[in-house]
């Protein structure tokens, strides 16, 4: 039996490929390698393939016994979701459906679904909780929310087993610093801090420094990619043990500021660099911070780099190794 990776070439998927493969399973890596890298299949299988061609994905289930599926391919660019919308359904929610057909044709009924915070949109309290409404203000997170109520009308009518992780910021890279963030382009704040310390950019900009926080400067609960992979395979074990869909918030429970951020990597990397403060973007809330009391309590999940340190430490030892190898 093989676990089947979707998107298992990209920066979250191949931690948790990587994961996997040390505790024992056969792992299967379908990615079309648009976002991903071929360099970052270390452990199992790679099959290049896009799920919007129905003849690859039913050829991967025909010759394979796939008892688990974990769904990472997804585009993730807020913005470029908002100017090319179609783009976003289409790969997002169309392709999935693509994958979900394939899975019934071949009985196997479990997916472990990467979700995003994204789906709460602004939300109206934080810490941000489960049951809290999901009222998505862009496309990308529109699309998420879309295969998270199609999973639900799966689950009822075809037995599918699920569990929707919603991200909140997935940050740092594994521990080994064998595989770690890189995106083209680079839009999450770490890299591009890091960017600014390597002198690779000339400064770092801060959009709006005057919120509602303790320091003016907008609050996110950054995870570490390494407990991001842990939640997935206890997700995963959780269902093989027969427990019921569900859904899971995975953050921190904590809040790093803007500028607690660039402090960390100033203090990580012993560079001084410029700081510019920006006007504030539209769309930015103040303050997003999960709560993962759900995930800890039913999937035994408890995160092992909860410092923004640790984040940081091994996000700038990654980013040192890649830039040897560029």
């Amino acid at each position: 039996m093989s676990i089947l990776i979707c998107g298992g070439a990209g920066y979250i998927g191949s931690n948790i490929n990587k994961m996997l493969s040390e505790k024992g399973y056969d792992t299967i890596v379908f990615d079309n390698l648009v976002y991903g890298h071929r360099e970052f299949v270390r452990w199992g299988r790679l099959i290049e393939g896009d799920l919007s061609d129905e003849e690859a994905i039913e050829e991967v289930f025909a010759h394979n016994q796939i008892e688990a599926v974990f769904h990472f391919a997804a585009y993730a660019y807020v913005g470029e979701s908002v100017t090319q919308p179609e783009k976003y359904y289409y790969n997002n929610v169309a392709c999935t459906l693509n994958l979900l057909r394939a899975m019934r044709r071949h009985g196997c009924k479990t997916i472990i679904f990467s979700s995003t915070c994204a789906t709460y949109g602004v939300p109206e309290r934080v810490p941000i909780t489960e049951e809290m409404p999901q009222n998505p203000i862009n496309p990308y997170g529109a699309t998420k929310l879309m295969v998270e109520r199609i999973f639900q009308d799966y689950s009822a009518a075809y037995g599918l087993k699920f569990a929707v992780l919603r991200y909140f910021n997935a940050a740092g890279a594994d521990p080994q610093c064998e595989i770690g963030e890189w995106h083209i382009p680079e839009t999450h704040l770490i890299p591009l801090v890091l960017d600014a310390a390597a002198g690779v950019r000339e400064s770092i900009k801060v959009f709006g420094t005057d919120y509602p926080t303790p320091d003016g400067t907008c609050v996110r609960d950054y995870i570490h990619v390494y407990d991001l992979a842990t939640a997935h395979l206890l997700a995963l074990e959780y269902l093989q043990k027969g427990g019921k869909s569900d859904f899971f918030n995975l953050g921190n429970t904590k809040g790093t500021s803007v500028l607690e951020v660039i402090e960390a990597v100033k203090q990580v990397t012993g560079r001084e660099f410029k700081v510019e403060n920006c006007p504030r973007r539209a769309g930015d809330p103040p303050i997003l911070v999960g709560s993962c009391e759900k995930a800890m309590t039913i999937l035994g999940w408890e995160p092992k780099y909860a410092d923004i340190q640790s984040i940081i430490t091994h996000a700038w030892k990654w980013y040192q190794k890649l830039a040897e190898q560029l």
